[in-house]
Formats: C-alpha cells, structure tokens, sequence
C-alpha cells in the first residue's frame, strides 16, 4: 500500500489561527497591508481565517505603492491638488488604516477592545525627535479617527516620554523597534506612569487604551549569530539561533512582574488593560532554522504575534499549538543561554544598540525611498 500525505483542509488551517487565541489567549495579527488587501477582499478573508489585527511599518507601505498602480489615481488627483509627495503619502496612507479599521470593527467589538487594531507608524525621520513623536502621534490619531487605531512610536529613548504622554492622552500606542529588555522596563514604565496620568486627571474607565510592546525577534538572532560565529568553538555555536526566544522567554516573565502588585492592581481596578508583548519580526532569515520557530516558541496568554503572511500561513498549515512562552524548561533555558551568551563575550546591550540603529536606518531609507516614488511618479502626472 503506498502511502499518502494529507493535504491540510482551509478549515484544519483556519482552525488553527482560531485556535491560537481561544485555546492558547494569544492574537495572531497580520504585518502587511496595501491597498490591493482592501478592494479584493484579501483582509476580510484573512480575517474570517482568525486574524485579529494588522501591523504596517514604512517598509510594508514602501513595497505596496511602489509595486503597484493601485494607488495611481488617488496620488494624482492629490498631486493635481497641489499636494507634494510627502503630505500625499500620509492621505493616501490614512485612508488605508481607516479602511482596514473598518473591516477589523467587528473583532474590536466583538472582543471588547482587546483586539481588532490596525496600526499605522509615525515617521521614522522623527525616531529621536521625542516632541515631534508626540505631535505627529497626536496628528495622526486625530486624522484616522478610529477606535481601533493604533500609532507606532519607536521605542528609543527620545521616544519613551512621548509613548508617556500618549497614554495620559487615552491614545491606543503600538511601542515598537524593542531589542532589550532594559528598553522595554522602560517600556512599561511609560505606560503604566501614562495610566496613572490619565486616572488622576479624571480618566476614570481605562478600560478604553490599549498598547502592545513590540519585540523584534528574529532580527536579535541575526545579529547575535554573526557575533556567536566571530567566536567560532563549537559552545559558542550550540548557542545559534536561540537568543532571541531566550530574550522574548525573559521579556514575558518581565510582563508578568511588572503587571501584578498593589501598583498594577490599582490600575486594573479601573479597567486597564495589561500592554501585551508582541512578538514582531517573526519570519525565520535562516533558512535552515523552522519556518514557525517564532511562532511556536512564543505561545502564551496575552500575547501577540504579528505574522508576515508566509509565516502565516507557514503556522496554519504545521505550527504546533502548545503554550510555550513560560513553560519551567523555557525559562530555565532562557536563562541559561543569557548567561552562556555573556560568558562567550556577546554583549547584549550592544546587539540592542546595533539593532534599534539599524532598524531605525533601514525604516528611514524605506520612506525615503517611498518618496522619491512618489515624487518621480507626480512628476509624470503633471507632465502630462
């Protein structure tokens, strides 16, 4: 008798998006959106599968207009209005995360808030220009106007007082660019002080902000691959791909601390909500590494994964549906690679410091990019 390979059915795939936030309370979100999504139906099908929100980033929205004429005639009756490239882009990139905010309202009513956001990033020119963050958050909170909002805001240290700030103002916050855990106490911090901002000035339901903390996963591992090869010995090679769930394994126990005693409980009286971790970043770059490694690896309550859609559909097809994030093996692991890593001279706070650099360089160069786009194709708009 010759053996067969079953093919997953969509409801075996569907059930399996569904089932990571029933059965194991964490919210699988999509990190992609452009237009094309809104007008075929791609993100109410997704949606329909168990997606629970969606994340962009100047990247995302840099591949989606340049590869595509979806956003042609909107560009140019704004360009023949008079609008440059810069302040056509932010239209044009609101009416997207308004229109996805729409199609994710039945998740946010439907979990009473908890989930059903779309987030939609500041501009990375302003990630150590705190004051500008804070204005340029407000702007586009107002702009979009949608509960279901959420703005980015880069977790730098410019930045932390503006996440403050945004919070005591009620404004829903996606903190992202994390790589340490120092920045993300930081992190929390912020939040919490900004909750009790909006509670004192009278703010008595907090129950309606909400806030994830974005960890940027697989790209700790590059970097920290690199170095752990520099080393070269075989220990130091056994170490290869694990710091970053290691660090995310650490980040998770950091949540459960700092959300918990008389502070937090005081807060919680009031409806707040706990600012979930999410795990972003979350394609394996090895190839020779899991294709869900950052999705099985991080299950647990009150979490979030924000999948590029390879990986998502990678996770529907063969994840493995276990709670992982906090199992007593995780965590004992967790801390012995940190204190492997550290002992083979990796300095972690240093991966940190190279990352958010980086990160914030290659988001920078995607806007930059997305602009000259822009600016190439009005170009050709009023010459004709």
């Amino acid at each position: 008798m010759t053996a067969t390979t079953a093919t997953p059915t969509t409801t075996a795939m569907t059930d399996r998006l569904v089932r990571l936030s029933t059965e194991q309370g964490q919210s699988p979100w999509v990190d992609n959106l452009k237009r094309a999504y809104l007008l075929d139906g791609t993100l109410a099908g997704l949606v329909d599968r168990g997606v629970r929100g969606v994340t962009s980033n100047p990247t995302i929205f840099q591949k989606a207009i340049a590869g595509s004429t979806d956003y042609d005639e909107q560009l140019e009756a704004l360009v023949r209005s008079g609008a440059l490239a810069e302040p056509a882009f932010w239209t044009m990139a609101c009416d997207d995360v308004s229109n996805a905010c729409d199609a994710l309202a039945s998740v946010h009513h439907g979990s009473g808030g908890v989930d059903g956001y779309v987030s939609l990033e500041v501009s990375p020119g302003l990630a150590h220009d705190g004051p500008g963050t804070t204005a340029a958050a407000r702007d586009l909170h107002e702009r979009v106007a949608k509960n279901n909002l959420m703005v980015k805001i880069p977790s730098t240290r410019e930045c932390v007082a503006s996440i403050e700030s945004m919070i005591a103002e009620g404004r829903n916050i996606n903190v992202t660019l994390i790589f340490s855990l120092d920045r993300y106490d930081a992190v929390i911090e912020a939040y919490i002080t900004g909750l009790e901002a909006l509670a004192g000035a009278g703010g008595n339901d907090l129950s309606q902000v909400a806030s994830v903390a974005s960890f940027f996963i697989s790209r700790v591992d590059s970097e920290v691959d690199k170095r752990l090869d520099g080393v070269g010995t075989p220990a130091a090679l056994a170490l290869k791909g694990k710091a970053a769930v290691a660090q995310a394994v650490l980040a998770y126990q950091l949540a459960l601390r700092r959300f918990s005693g008389p502070r937090w409980d005081a807060l919680a009286r009031q409806g707040a909500r706990i600012q979930r971790p999410l795990w972003a970043s979350t394609s394996t770059k090895n190839p020779s590494y899991p294709d869900t490694l950052y999705v099985d690896a991080l299950i647990g309550p009150n979490t979030v994964n924000t999948l590029p859609e390879p990986t998502l559909e990678a996770f529907a097809d063969h994840g493995t549906l276990a709670r992982t994030i906090d199992g007593v093996e995780a965590i004992s692991a967790a801390h012995r690679v940190w204190t492997e890593l550290a002992a083979f001279g990796v300095d972690m706070a240093d991966v940190a410091e190279t990352l958010e650099r980086e990160g914030v360089a290659s988001f920078a160069k995607s806007f930059d990019d997305l602009l000259a786009t822009l600016a190439t194709r009005a170009g050709e708009f009023t010459s004709n």
